[in-house]
């Protein structure tokens, strides 16, 4: 089996998201040497905003995949794209010759529920951040300005940065595993253990810590 990896990465500082490309590249390579799979091929892609056909490197991975018979893999279905529509005309595309690491199975019913919970973060990321520019323009504040960065800026800063992280799906999913975990007495550390064993990997595409473990029960 080979794989033909495609890593979308932003210069937006996603790295703080778990989705710059050493983490896409630490995930597709793990799961690689799970299924014994050799990476043939590798794509990289300059993050393109909402422009879903403007892709010309995911273009060519395709190509490749389908002419060397390889499987297309991304490290998070996002990373193809947040557009359901688009999702599945690649799935289409490609069939059998497609995986997403952050996925237990391609079939159609499981594609487009977490197409369709792609898609909705970036509706909700993009809501967000209007919301929020709404309401700092209304309280007179100018954008941009170093006089924003006081200590309750930094405080709404950091709650913020904790309900992102609660609702990150690697979170959620990490999550419902712990529950089940610790219903078996298992401690921390052994959750830990599991969860990195099972390809789990944090919000930041880092691996599960003792401590880690405890913030998302007490979340």
């Amino acid at each position: 089996m080979n794989y033909v990896s495609y890593i979308r990465v932003s210069t937006k500082g996603q790295e703080r998201s778990g989705l710059s490309f050493d983490a896409q590249k630490a995930i597709i390579e793990h799961y690689a040497q799970i299924d014994k799979a050799e990476i043939t091929a590798e794509f990289i892609e300059t993050e393109s905003g909402k422009d879903v056909e403007n892709r010309p490197i995911l273009k060519e991975a395709i190509q490749y995949a389908q002419v060397h018979k390889c499987i297309l893999v991304v490290a998070k279905l996002d990373r193809l794209s947040r557009d359901v529509e688009h999702i599945f005309r690649i799935q289409k595309q490609l069939g059998s010759l497609f995986k997403s690491c952050d996925l237990p199975t391609t079939d159609a019913l499981t594609l487009s529920i977490y197409a369709g919970i792609a898609q909705r973060e970036r509706e909700l990321i993009s809501i967000r951040t209007c919301q929020a520019l709404q309401a700092k323009k209304k309280q007179g504040a100018e954008l941009g300005k170093l006089s924003n960065l006081t200590h309750a800026g930094r405080n709404a800063g950091g709650a913020a940065r904790r309900e992102k992280a609660k609702e990150n799906q690697n979170n959620q999913r990490a999550a419902a595993f712990i529950i089940q975990c610790r219903k078996s007495n298992m401690s921390l550390s052994q959750i830990a253990e599991q969860l990195n064993n099972s390809g789990f990997r944090t919000s930041t595409g880092k691996m599960f810590q003792k401590k880690t473990v405890s913030r998302i029960l007490l979340a």
